[in-house]
């Protein structure tokens, strides 16, 4: 199942001699007994896969977890699995390169994890014997070189689905081939892709090539109809992935409480940007499986630009730290936040009102964010409001008020300062759901149970000649992870200090506090 760049670079020992090989595979003490307990994500990711089978009756859905990637020559990233297979198995983390979950269509599957119409069914590649080559010999999966992986007991005990070795999916994808409809998340492995791909060629034989060509693209345009339902599945969460979204927002305050704590050390140290990287990313593989997106550790100027992730630049006193991070928990959902902090303690009077115009225009978002409102309606609101102090400290073209610079086809010039966009759906995925379709996201309805970013910023460059002198240098960006509720909605991050006053408050009480033994 492997790519070829996955099976090249490889020249580590492996046994060479029957003796050897007998050697290396005795004297082992008796794998510990006993199946891992039912995981509690297991009635709800069966209440998706429901939803996946009512929407494809009677079709093979095939949803793989995705591969190893090469980092350099024979290492491998850490695995991170595909959001949809993911979301559909409860399997996060590093959990299970190379499987494929299989929806098979089914007339009368009655297994635990079963849903009406469909069979569940995890291909993966299991743990092997010792008595394998692969156990000594493969050090990409031997369980000598990189840890002994579940049974398929194991995992049918623990998720409570049919479990099979990987081997067996290329025929039983192929099963029916040209009487049954495969859909693929082709994007998650390309090796997989291929192997439908192989399978559905045979429903073309003896097509004609333009008959060939044009089913292939009916085909692909199922694959992509399946990815964009698994997208737009996760807009609304379970209460199961809410209390997962908690925990993740928790252990991002920590990893805040952390970089405000070390500001004085990362200040003296120079290369500060890298110290709060560093610091933060330590509490967020302590809390949970680590980062949930590249932190954005940017001090003065390089909050201004909006993607800073290179984090190679010294903190100064004086200065604002942007900071925008997400703790990722085990299960793969992961916060967004961000804290705009004064590296001194306090903000300079510039500083508070640019800090102070952000924080009425987050106001204003979170009002908006209600069921029934749109979308679309969380950022008009707080853009409004962004616009409303742009004018009011005369920074938009003579003769342009706030109604003429919120015309999208003839205004817009607030955008200098606030380029991008209030709000993102958030889970699984930073930016979740981003294959739903615009009348899904954008002009979608807000419902109980979404969970979206509210994150409205003023961005003023250092070489900017159109902003105050005393602004330019300064970036203020604050975001909070808001749940949409049945009266209106909750900030899930409300316990990190938002105002100007509470955000001085909060550095203040840790400087004070004494520093952990």
């Amino acid at each position: 199942m492997n790519s070829e760049e996955q099976k090249k670079s490889e020249n580590r020992a492996r046994p060479t001699t029957d003796e050897f090989r007998a050697f290396v595979a005795s004297g082992w003490a008796p794998r510990r007994g006993g199946l891992p307990e039912q995981a509690s994500v297991v009635p709800y990711a069966a209440e998706r896969r429901a939803a996946v089978s009512a929407a494809f009756p009677g079709e093979r859905v095939v949803v793989p977890a995705g591969g190893l990637k090469v980092r350099s020559n024979d290492t491998d990233y850490v695995f991170r699995p595909h959001s949809a297979f993911a979301h559909l198995t409860g399997l996060g983390s590093d959990r299970e390169p190379d499987a494929v979950l299989v929806l098979e269509p089914t007339s009368d599957a009655g297994g635990e994890g079963d849903t009406p119409g469909h069979e569940a069914v995890l291909y993966f590649r299991p743990l092997s014997g010792r008595d394998t080559d692969e156990f000594f010999g493969d050090s990409r999966y031997g369980e000598f070189w990189v840890g002994a992986r579940p049974t398929i007991a194991d995992v049918e005990a623990e998720l409570g689905i049919t479990g099979r070795h990987i081997d067996e999916f290329a025929d039983a994808v192929g099963k029916d081939a040209g009487e049954v409809q495969v859909r693929v998340v082709r994007e998650a492995d390309a090796s997989i892709a291929a192997i439908v791909e192989k399978a559905r060629a045979v429903a073309t034989e003896g097509a004609d090539e333009a008959e060939a060509e044009q089913r292939v693209e009916v085909q692909h345009q199922a694959d992509d109809e399946l990815s964009a339902f698994l997208s737009h599945l996760r807009m609304v969460k379970d209460e199961w992935e809410v209390e997962e979204m908690r925990s993740a927002v928790a252990g991002t305050h920590r990893g805040f409480d952390a970089v405000i704590a070390d500001l004085p050390e990362a200040v003296r140290r120079g290369r500060g940007e890298r110290w709060v990287e560093g610091v933060f990313g330590l509490h967020a593989r302590h809390h949970g499986n680590g980062i949930g997106y590249d932190s954005i550790c940017a001090s003065g100027d390089h909050a201004n630009t909006l993607h800073w992730i290179k984090n190679t630049g010294d903190i100064r006193e004086g200065d604002l730290l942007l900071l925008d991070a997400g703790v990722e928990v085990d299960s793969l959902f992961t916060a967004d936040i961000t804290r705009t902090l004064p590296v001194s303690g306090t903000f300079t009077e510039a500083q508070r009102r640019i800090y102070d115009a952000v924080y009425a225009a987050q106001e204003a978002g979170i009002a908006a964010c209600k069921p029934g409102n749109r979308f679309s309606d969380v950022h008009a609101a707080a853009i409004r409001v962004i616009a409303e102090h742009l004018h009011e400290w005369g920074l938009l073209p003579e003769g342009i008020d706030v109604e003429a610079t919120l015309d999208k086809e003839h205004g817009q010039y607030h955008r200098r300062w606030m380029v991008h966009g209030t709000s993102h759906h958030l889970g699984i995925d930073v930016h979740d759901c981003a294959l739903a379709t615009r009348e899904q996201y954008t002009e979608g309805e807000l419902k109980p149970g979404m969970i979206l970013t509210v994150e409205p910023g003023l961005y003023f460059k250092a070489d900017d000649l159109l902003a105050p002198p005393e602004f330019r240098g300064n970036g203020v960006r604050i975001e909070d992870d808001i749940l949409i509720t049945e009266n209106g909605c909750e900030n899930l991050s409300a316990a990190m200090p938002r105002t100007a006053d509470d955000v001085e408050a909060w550095i203040a009480r840790i400087w004070s506090e004494p520093s952990p033994s």
